[in-house]
């Protein structure tokens, strides 16, 4: 069975890689595309300016579902939402590699997926060693009692805390709540020095030039330490190969899967039954 699919943010800097990966398979295709600025163009026209027969829209909307069987969201968190739901409305799955998005909206997009009886793939980072420190991190927050994230990005990240960092807070938070000292809002001097708390997490934000994006957990015992660490590159190439796996994955499962690392884990974890 050959996928069709849909990329949105696929004139971006992960979303034309993955695009470029969709279009090379030979078990995928590349049905249509969704890039504000070259709506109206041949995808590979934006790209190099040689066509590949991939018309881009303008929106994610009637005319660039036509046809799909799944969407590649890559665009932004102010985005990201409403996309998956009026996917989701019209029956095609959603993989989504947008970060930012909150757990307000994932709780909304699990119950249209559900109502829709189609999957969604949610993962702030489609890395496989990003998934790896995601599973141990879960691991170690059965027996360390205390935690905290720093989250590295680029000075021109737009959003805090990262889609990775934030996916682990609230991944971990089903597992245990981190043990604090001292609470955040009895903290002495300034109380922003302590970071945001995402799902009982505290994590801060460093936004420099250099950094792509890192997401650094510290894991601390009486008189010990454990820390994971995870470092992406200049390049969108890490986040390939996990997308691809999550769009071939994403039509067998009903519902939403949060995190690379559980598809890797349990594949069949809310496979739908129709």
């Amino acid at each position: 069975m050959v996928v069709s699919v849909c990329v949105a943010g696929a004139t971006g800097w992960a979303g034309r890689a993955v695009a470029e990966a969709v279009l090379a398979a030979e078990d995928l295709r590349l049905r249509s595309a969704v890039s504000r600025s070259a709506a109206g163009q041949d995808l590979g026209q934006a790209w190099t300016g040689q066509p590949v027969g991939v018309p881009v829209f303008g929106r994610v909307g009637e005319e660039a579902l036509a046809g799909v069987d799944v969407l590649v969201e890559f665009t932004s968190h102010r985005a990201a939402r409403a996309n998956t739901l009026t996917a989701l409305e019209r029956g095609v799955a959603v993989v989504i590699g947008s970060s930012g998005l909150t757990a307000e909206d994932f709780t909304a997009i699990e119950t249209a997926a559900r109502a829709a009886g189609v999957g969604v793939v949610a993962a702030g980072n489609f890395s496989l060693t990003a998934a790896m420190a995601l599973a141990s991190a879960t691991l170690a927050a059965r027996y360390l009692p205390s935690w905290e994230i720093i989250d590295y990005a680029a000075a021109a990240k737009p959003d805090a805390p990262s889609g990775t960092a934030r996916e682990m807070a609230e991944r971990l938070a089903a597992v245990a709540t981190p043990r604090v000292e001292v609470p955040v809002e009895r903290t002495s001097g300034q109380t922003e020095a302590r970071g945001g708390t995402i799902a009982g997490t505290q994590i801060h934000s460093v936004r420099l030039p250099s950094f792509v994006v890192s997401t650094e957990i510290v894991f601390a015992g009486p008189d010990e330490r454990l820390t994971i660490r995870h470092d992406a590159g200049a390049t969108p190439a890490p986040y390939v190969a996990g997308a691809l796996l999550a769009i071939r994955a994403v039509t067998s499962h009903s519902g939403l899967v949060r995190g690379l690392d559980t598809l890797l884990l349990h594949p069949t974890s809310g496979t739908s039954e129709k």
